[in-house]
């Protein structure tokens, strides 16, 4: 997808294309975060009161250090922060977890949405949590993988339904990445999900190529919307391919030998989050995609 014009980066003073040309000329940015776990920051940590044990809500989401920076830069910034762990695009339109309507939060003067969705459209969590227990190669791997055309259909709708709200703005959607390596564990010591008892080889094999085609999925629905006239970017983890990761994400999945930019049973000690956070992004994780979102957005 093209960039903005250089005229439109005026409302970021250059720090960023995420300002749309509509927002060139005026005073306050208006930004409203959007999406499930991914965009909450779930396993990210210092989480907002009131929403541990249901949104999640992180202050080191990628979205709030986004906004963190380019006020520190010096532009005035309007923030409303709505993202729910556990949401799917349906969530978004009614009361979810005791929170309205995630898209009551857009405005006509909105002029970005940060948005992380689509992954509870399919249950992969629920997934990701059979691979862990059980087996979830062959039928299983099949049966989420059917579900993405109707993914990409109501984050398509969803995509259309936020233009409606905030035709001026320009909507970010971000993807959620590969969680675990497709090769065997690296040397050294690794969180105990990286035990081959946990996630087999296959599952790997099967588990990351459904991590592509759900990440291509995204890309596609963002390209379309993109090409119907609503300003949209897609910023992934994954190179242009959808295949490989890119240079900011590579060696970053779990039970590799980099830094893990995601939460493995780590997330089950005692005073950590539990479940909710297991193959989510760390702060290290949100971090890298707010680089990546300012980089190239």
């Amino acid at each position: 997808m093209k960039r903005l014009p250089i005229a439109a980066l005026a409302a970021f003073a250059a720090i960023t294309a995420l300002a749309p040309a509509a927002s060139a000329d005026i005073g306050l940015l208006h930004v409203v975060a959007m999406g499930d776990s991914y965009a909450s920051g779930t396993g990210a940590g210092d989480y907002q009161p009131g929403t541990e044990g249901n949104c999640w809500r992180s202050n080191n989401s990628y979205s709030e250090q986004i906004v963190a920076r380019v006020r520190a830069r010096g532009t005035s910034v309007q923030f409303t922060n709505v993202t729910c762990s556990g949401a799917a695009t349906s969530d978004l339109y009614k009361d979810f977890l005791g929170q309205g309507p995630q898209l009551d939060a857009l405005q006509v003067d909105t002029n970005v949405v940060l948005l992380t969705i689509g992954t509870n459209d399919i249950g992969y969590a629920a997934y990701g949590g059979l691979c862990i227990q059980a087996d979830c190669s062959g039928a299983p791997t099949q049966a989420i993988t059917a579900k993405l055309p109707d993914m990409a259909k109501n984050v398509g709708q969803l995509l259309q339904d936020i233009h409606a709200r905030s035709p001026h703005a320009k909507i970010v959607l971000s993807a959620y990445g590969s969680q675990l390596s497709p090769d065997a564990n690296a040397d050294g010591k690794l969180d105990p999900i990286c035990d081959a008892s946990v996630f087999s080889a296959q599952e790997r094999t099967e588990g990351n190529a459904l991590a592509s085609k759900l990440n291509k999925t995204l890309q596609d629905t963002a390209y379309r919307a993109h090409l119907g006239g609503i300003d949209t970017a897609f910023v992934s983890e994954y190179a242009a391919d959808s295949v490989h990761l890119n240079s900011t994400f590579a060696g970053h999945s779990l039970c590799q030998a980099g830094t893990p930019f995601y939460r493995g049973f780590d997330a089950l000690a005692p005073g950590q989050e539990g479940p909710d956070a297991v193959l989510h992004l760390n702060k290290a994780g949100q971090t890298a995609l707010a680089d990546l979102i300012m980089a190239k957005a």
